[in-house]
């Protein structure tokens, strides 16, 4: 039994349930005395969001990434720990990968070293068949989960994320409107971030009444090197561009890269934008004009909202930052 079983059989929230357990004074005695009666009757025994009555909480929490090598990972992950220490908890990290079956192993890892809630870095923890998150579901029955750039709409499920739907298609938009009409769209993920950038290229392009060319959307791998070969055997094949948006900062290097081999001028013959605003971005020559999606607001505010459900607060399932373009030396813009 767990506390998703206790708002079931009260009637109440989650919510309150935690706000019962934390001796909120929020709670009315009927309501309270409900909810008590039902941990009774089902021999309930919170390990989790027991702060206030101090029953066996373990004051830490399960952090999950994917590759702790990718820098918007590593990034997120430095700032949830700093955050976490300030707000007086521990945590424990796993780097699952990207195989389903080893996420799921390590989120019953975590939830069997009795941690008070999970973060999930990325939205490659979400899977595009909807039955694969069956996992992530039942985990919200026992914790809460928090959802870094991704969205899963169910109880006890908590989304941080930026709109990145509207920077790429906002991006796109404004290269077209500086006359820049074939651009080519490199990502390398169809996780929900990488199909909400996708779904942005994509919905820009329809939007200025141009042709969507399959030539034009390439899946590349996530290395600047394969990056560059890619995009010269597809020059050398007649497939012309005269603009690059990267769905990641890495994939824009190895666009840089590949002009400098075939002789392009940036940013005159063609321009180049990234994602997500990385040191890549200024340890380039020229430096990488980048969509800014705010990984420490995305990890402070993650904590924040994680704070305030802990203490039994009702937050919305859904939290949505907005993201900057930040101006560099491969676009020219007017």
């Amino acid at each position: 039994m767990n506390i998703y079983d206790v708002s079931q059989q009260a009637g109440v929230s989650i919510a309150t349930v935690s706000r019962v357990m934390n001796g909120n004074p929020n709670v009315s005695e009927k309501t309270k005395q409900k909810v008590l009666d039902v941990m009774k009757e089902i021999g309930y025994t919170p390990n989790v969001f027991a702060r206030g009555l101090g029953l066996n909480t373990m004051k830490t929490i399960g952090i999950m990434c994917a590759d702790s090598s990718d820098p918007f990972l590593a990034n997120a992950v430095y700032y949830l720990e700093q955050n976490l220490r300030k707000s007086g908890y521990d945590s424990f990290l796993c780097c699952t990968g990207y195989e389903l079956h080893n996420k799921q192993k390590y989120l019953k890892l975590l939830l069997s070293k009795r941690v008070d809630a999970i973060v999930m870095v990325g939205s490659s923890f979400l899977e595009s068949n909807k039955k694969d998150n069956a996992y992530i579901i039942e985990a919200a029955k026992e914790v809460p989960i928090m959802l870094i750039n991704g969205y899963l709409n169910h109880s006890n499920i908590y989304c941080t994320l930026c709109d990145d739907h509207q920077a790429v298609y906002d991006i796109v938009n404004r290269l077209i409107k500086e006359n820049r009409k074939h651009i080519l769209y490199l990502y390398h993920s169809k996780s929900y971030s990488g199909l909400q950038k996708l779904n942005g290229y994509k919905d820009a392009i329809h939007a200025n009444d141009l042709p969507l060319e399959d030539g034009l959307m390439q899946l590349c791998t996530n290395n600047m090197y394969e990056t560059k070969d890619q995009l010269l055997h597809l020059y050398q094949n007649g497939l012309k561009f005269d603009a690059v948006v990267a769905a990641e900062d890495v994939l824009a290097i190895g666009s840089l890269k590949f002009a400098k081999a075939a002789g392009l001028k940036i940013p005159e013959d063609i321009c180049v934008i990234g994602y997500n605003n990385s040191i890549l971005a200024t340890c380039c020559d020229p430096e990488l004009t980048s969509i800014d999606n705010h990984v420490e607001t995305l990890c402070i505010t993650t904590i924040n909202t994680l704070m305030r459900v802990l203490g039994g607060h009702d937050v919305p399932n859904k939290t949505t930052i907005s993201n900057d373009l930040i101006l560099r030396d491969t676009t020219n813009f007017r």
